[in-house]
């Protein structure tokens, strides 16, 4: 008697085939799914911004104009006319400043704290209190110059209000450019290692240069939250209705408080300065922002 193994069993016609398609049409379905998800997710992010963006533009558009970047104050709010050329010069004077003060500071204590502190106790530290005064509220920074600061010198002066900007400045250029020198691969730090370079050297010449379009971003989200500050700028540098070159010496004045100050009134005057001052500090952020991005252009150019 002889046995025989019974036939395989052949698939059903199309089996395999169809759960293929089945799945691909799920995974279409899914990516379909997610893209409008996240279109729907930019449309809601830039309609504020669209709608913000054309109010300024159509209520401060009608104030613009060469004596309004030029013109002293008015020392009256019912008084029409006049221009923001004091409150220009104040935000460029303190915000460069503070930006002078914050930025070389930040980007230091960013070194020492990804290429020499690592997880030592005082980098510890350093990382503690960055967090911890990156939210504090500005009000709170500027009460602390005035009282260390201002009554120590006896006088509210720009300068004052450049070290509020530059306290506020700093946590956020620290935690930014520590994580952008996190970034450059060590590979690159122990080949110029091994060619005999200097720890130092090696930081300036290496690390330092593949990560300058990220600390330059970082730095540029500093300058552009400095110079919307309104709280710490009307506590510390006091008023002035005439442009101050002088950090130094004397009240000085900035965008941001003069628009709290005249968008506080109930003076059409008064509102529509406040809305070309608006319009015109939305221009100096928008041009620090090309500044910076030419720049970090430049150096990924010279990377390549």
């Amino acid at each position: 008697m002889t046995l025989t193994a019974p036939p395989a069993a052949r698939p059903a016609a199309g089996g395999p085939d169809l759960t293929r398609a089945a799945l691909s049409g799920r995974r279409r379905f899914t990516n379909h799914l997610a893209t409008a998800a996240i279109w729907v997710a930019v449309l809601l992010a830039v309609i504020p911004l669209a709608l913000v963006t054309y109010t300024v533009l159509a209520k401060g558009g009608g104030v613009m104009s060469l004596s309004f970047l030029n013109e002293d104050i008015p020392n009256s709010y019912r008084r029409e006319g006049g221009g923001m050329g004091p409150a220009i010069v104040g935000t460029l004077l303190i915000t460069g400043m503070a930006a002078l003060m914050a930025i070389p500071l930040g980007v230091f204590g960013a070194i020492y704290l990804n290429e020499y502190g690592k997880q030592r106790p005082l980098a510890r530290v350093i990382r503690l209190m960055s967090d911890v005064m990156t939210g504090v509220p500005s009000i709170v920074m500027g009460l602390f110059i005035y009282i260390s600061w201002v009554l120590l010198v006896g006088e509210q002066t720009g300068f004052a209000g450049a070290l509020a900007l530059a306290c506020l400045m700093l946590p956020v250029v620290i935690r930014s450019s520590e994580e952008m020198l996190r970034l450059v691969p060590d590979e690159l730090r122990q080949a110029s290692m091994a060619l005999g370079a200097r720890k130092w050297k090696t930081t300036l010449t290496v690390v330092l240069p593949a990560a300058i379009s990220g600390i330059t971003s970082g730095s540029l989200l500093a300058v552009a939250r400095a110079a919307g500050e309104t709280a710490p700028i009307i506590i510390v540098t006091g008023i002035v209705f005439s442009p101050n070159w002088n950090l130094f010496d004397g009240s000085n004045t900035a965008l941001p408080a003069q628009i709290f100050r005249n968008a506080s009134q109930p003076f059409p005057a008064a509102q529509d300065r406040a809305w070309g001052a608006a319009l015109t500090l939305i221009v100096i952020v928008l041009g620090f922002t090309i500044i910076a991005r030419f720049i970090s252009s430049r150096f990924a150019i010279k990377e390549r």
